[in-house]
């Protein structure tokens, strides 16, 4: 498999009740790559959002789940979630700003 890209590790935010909670104590999620590990997370974060400092990434497997539609039996995506923290005198991270 081709090297992963700092581009190409973070998917999208994820943006729920939840995870907008948390943006007060500095953590923000991510759907994730799920090859990619938390040092290339680490890496992507601070290479794409400028003047972030992250301190630690906690990260998740969400399983696949079984979806029916009449008859026929499939699954939906599987996917990897990071909760990325930030240094407490890092900027926050701009995406987030008008949520």
């Amino acid at each position: 498999m081709a090297a992963l890209e700092y581009y190409d590790i973070i998917l999208k935010p994820v943006v729920t009740e939840k995870s907008m909670s948390l943006i007060g104590e500095k953590k923000y999620t991510f759907y994730v790559n799920p090859d990619a590990d938390k040092l290339q997370i680490k890496n992507a974060v601070e290479k794409m959002f400028e003047n972030a400092k992250v301190v630690s990434v906690n990260t998740m497997n969400c399983r696949a789940k079984k979806k029916r539609r009449g008859t026929t039996i499939g699954y939906t995506a599987k996917r990897k979630k990071a909760i990325v923290t930030l240094s407490a005198d890092s900027k926050d991270i701009e995406l987030f700003a008008g949520l």
